[in-house]
């Protein structure tokens, strides 16, 4: 029986790809924004369930939105009640891409 790879090697293995590699780049920010919004939730001890409420929503609307397997994009408006109500504002940042020229 072999070995299955971890998948911190799988990844790094698949990431030598250039293809990979530019995918990748392109989904990270929402991928660590998303997680970031979780960590924030979960600090404040709070579930989905409770989250909805406080923004006068649904809980199926928080899990979509904290989803990284959805393809909608949230509103900046949405992002920004969801951190407030955390205690938090959105700092929005941009960065030169060194790939282009």
């Amino acid at each position: 029986m072999t070995d299955r790879p971890s998948f911190k090697s799988f990844r790094d293995e698949a990431l030598r790809r250039p293809d990979v590699a530019a995918a990748y780049d392109e989904v990270a920010p929402a991928y660590a924004m998303k997680r970031d919004m979780i960590a924030m939730r979960k600090a404040r001890g709070l579930t989905q369930e409770e989250m909805a409420a406080l923004l006068g929503t649904k809980k199926s609307n928080i899990s979509r939105l904290e989803s990284v397997n959805t393809d909608s994009s949230p509103r900046l408006t949405t992002i920004e009640e969801y951190a407030r109500v955390l205690g938090y504002r959105v700092r929005i940042e941009f960065e030169l891409d060194p790939a282009k020229p």
